[in-house]
């Protein structure tokens, strides 16, 4: 059987049918004059979507941990101290990428559901005359609880400190989906991947590094070698990549950065904003609450629902896949069993976040859970009825 469900999932998420058709192209040589009208405005486009003027872009065939890695290991030495915060499986996995390459991690650890205590990370900053912290790590949107921190508080507070540590974020559930300013916010390194905002099939880690980070590299000592930006610099500047690059999805980051740029990034960012909104509602009809313990965590690309006490929340998880086909993300770490995710990213719209609602609340009834069929679907269009654009409205 054909699967033509989408899925709601936070990661790979659907892909536009152009973006589809962008990946999949000819065998070309890469070494030859046409790559660079596919590398140089993939590259430029990136940089327009972190919204950096100032920061070169790099990219690797590789997922988000890929990202991690270029960050880390092009820029820092062995020894050297990270400060960094645990309140999600995927800060938790960066944190032990950090100690693996030896790397002296100080850890604020907080429930998942909670985003980064951007005072405690003050306070510790404030304490650190010595200059001892030499990254700061941040994960703008923990995509296992469905947390969004406040990027540009961490900022302030290492500018409050007069703190000269390099500033790292991950944003790959939020980069292409929810606003993110490199240069505003003082981002050195930002770390994304094809799969979520961009539209693509996983295989490209997309960073972006701030002239501060690019002077890092000179005296960094951790070993490196395929994320090697230098090498990567070189193979660009000679219209090429220092080893075969994937070309069709090079090809398909062009188009998925013309396809945003087209949107409009702010209109990208209220799509999501509304769309998400929409899901909160529906979570709330059905009398659940969010992982994400209050409003300003809110993630606007993916929501972590919280099962009834006692109540395993893969068993939603396993109902929709196996009984209508739909998959949804089941919970990580240790959230595990407590909370199943909707993702609503990059390729959504209204209608069919719809659809994924009702599936979801068709395989909680299945399973005796107190969820009346069509209350939270009711409550999500009532929100998007109201807030359809103009040109929607004109044409109903």
């Amino acid at each position: 059987m054909i699967h033509l469900n989408p899925v709601f999932i936070p990661g790979p998420t659907n892909i536009p049918e152009s973006l589809r058709k962008a990946v999949d192209i000819p065998t070309m040589d890469h070494r030859s004059p046409g790559f660079a009208d596919i590398i140089h405005p993939a590259l430029d486009g990136v940089k327009k979507v972190l919204k950096t003027k100032a920061g070169e872009a790099f990219v690797f065939p590789a997922t988000g941990t890929g990202g991690w890695e270029t960050a880390i290991t092009n820029t820092l030495s062995p020894g050297d101290k990270v400060l960094a915060c645990r309140n999600g499986m995927f800060s938790h996995k960066w944190i032990d990428m950090c100690q693996r390459y030896g790397l002296v991690v100080e850890q604020v650890t907080v429930n998942w559901g909670e985003g980064i205590p951007v005072d405690r990370f003050a306070e510790i900053l404030a304490a650190d005359k010595g200059h001892e912290i030499k990254a700061v790590l941040a994960t703008h949107n923990e995509t296992a609880t469905g947390v969004t921190s406040d990027v540009a508080g961490i900022r302030r507070a290492m500018d409050a400190a007069g703190h000269p540590a390099l500033f790292f974020v991950d944003g790959v559930s939020s980069i292409g989906s929810m606003d993110f300013r490199m240069d505003d916010w003082g981002v050195d390194v930002a770390v994304t991947g094809s799969q979520k905002g961009f539209m693509l099939p996983p295989g490209l880690a997309i960073t972006g590094f701030s002239q501060k980070a690019l002077a890092a590299v000179q005296s960094a000592k951790l070993p490196r070698c395929f994320f090697d930006i230098r090498d990567m610099q070189a193979g660009y500047a000679a219209n090429g990549f220092p080893y075969t690059p994937p070309v069709g999805l090079l090809n398909g980051l062009k188009a998925s950065c013309d396809m945003l740029l087209g949107e409009g990034l702010e209109n990208v960012f209220a799509r999501h904003a509304r769309i998400a909104e929409g899901v909160r509602r529906a979570v709330s009809a059905w009398g659940m609450e969010l992982c994400a313990v209050s409003p300003d965590l809110y993630s606007n690309s993916v929501s972590a629902v919280r099962a009834p006490e006692g109540f395993d929340a893969g068993r939603i998880v396993a109902q929709a896949l196996n009984t209508y086909g739909v998959a949804f993300g089941g919970g990580l770490g240790d959230v595990a069993g407590k909370v199943f995710r909707i993702g609503h990213l990059g390729l959504i719209t209204d209608v069919m976040t719809l659809s994924g609602l009702a599936t979801a609340e068709m395989a909680m009834a299945d399973l005796g859970l107190p969820v009346e069929l069509g209350s939270g679907v009711a409550a999500a269009q009532a929100h998007y009825r109201e807030t359809a654009a103009p040109a929607q409205k004109a044409a109903a």
